[in-house]
């Protein structure tokens, strides 16, 4: 099922036992800020990106080893070199993402890598990256699921937050996705359920606003959804949940990541952003928190979950 019915999605997310999968990746993949610039074609629909004379790239390359270092400590983590041309290749998680092997369904699949398809040319040549898709296609023996040549904008896990234990995504429409992108990208992540929704004017993709935290707990900010009722919805199908303020979104709470099962890993930033009772949710729902100094790379418009491409 991919959804607009807010009612149709609940019901069958209801019924949606985590038994999909496992709720958090086994390793994840990096992209090194080599050559990181403000891009122009990516500043025009991104508002939290900085001016250009807010760019530190030395400064960007040392946090990003500090992020590789720290995510080592979680789970086993590769980082690929950066490219000078391609500016925001940092954000991996828009362009590359994997699916875990299907074979329950009436098409199974073997464990795949998907390619998305970027809105701007300047971010559409990672997609071509032949090192990272022969890794997965030579190394570890991923099937590949290309969508980077059709004509529809669906910048995967930035535009798609998916809950992996049971099966369900949340996809948010903007410039960076559109309804056609979103219903390629539930194909092809083979899921139970996905809910479209309008993100707020002003807001480029869903890992902005939305978070969903090994699959029992809930980061929403119900400002960043056209709809806010759909921000409240989401976070009551989950036993955990805290509602972000604008503060909390503006210095990218809402772009977190669990990736073991009692981490939730943000940019510092972030984590001093958080209210008290966004804290007593995290500490309630077991998780310890990670944070990690990344103030120059968020000039780029993205944080801590934007820079992390999980493997499942």
């Amino acid at each position: 099922m991919i959804t607009r019915d807010l009612d149709a999605f609940l019901a069958r997310a209801g019924d949606s036992a985590p038994d999909f999968g496992p709720a958090t990746a086994r390793a994840a993949f990096l992209v090194a800020p080599d050559g990181f610039a403000r891009a122009g074609e990516s500043a025009a629909d991104n508002r939290y990106m900085a001016g250009a004379a807010e760019f530190d790239p030395g400064l960007a390359l040392r946090q990003h080893r500090a992020l590789h270092v720290a995510l080592s400590r979680q789970l086993p983590t590769v980082c690929f070199a950066g490219d000078p041309d391609t500016p925001d290749a940092l954000f991996p998680n828009n362009v590359f993402a994997t699916a875990r092997a299907d074979v329950r369904s009436a098409a199974p699949f073997p464990p795949r890598l998907v390619v998305g398809r970027m809105r701007h040319p300047v971010r559409q040549r990672e997609a071509g990256r032949g090192d990272i898709r022969g890794w997965f296609r030579d190394v570890a023996g991923y099937a590949e699921r290309d969508l980077s040549t059709q004509p529809h904008p669906c910048e995967l896990t930035g535009a798609l937050v998916v809950d992996r234990s049971s099966g369900l995504g949340y996809c948010g429409l903007s410039e960076r996705c559109d309804a056609a992108g979103a219903a390629l990208m539930h194909a092809a992540f083979g899921l139970r359920a996905t809910l479209v929704f309008d993100l707020a004017p002003g807001e480029y993709h869903t890992n902005v606003v939305l978070a969903v935290l090994a699959g029992r707990a809930v980061l929403a900010c119900a400002d960043g959804f056209a709809d806010r009722a759909v921000a409240g919805a989401i976070a009551g199908l989950y036993p955990h949940a805290a509602l972000l303020s604008a503060a909390e979104r503006d210095a990218f709470a809402g772009n977190a990541i669990a990736l073991t099962a009692g981490t939730v890993s943000m940019s510092a930033t972030a984590a001093r952003a958080l209210r008290p009772e966004t804290v007593r949710m995290l500490e309630t729902a077991g998780f310890v928190t990670c944070q990690v100094d990344l103030s120059a790379i968020e000039a780029g418009g993205g944080s801590l979950r934007c820079c992390v491409a999980e493997v499942f």
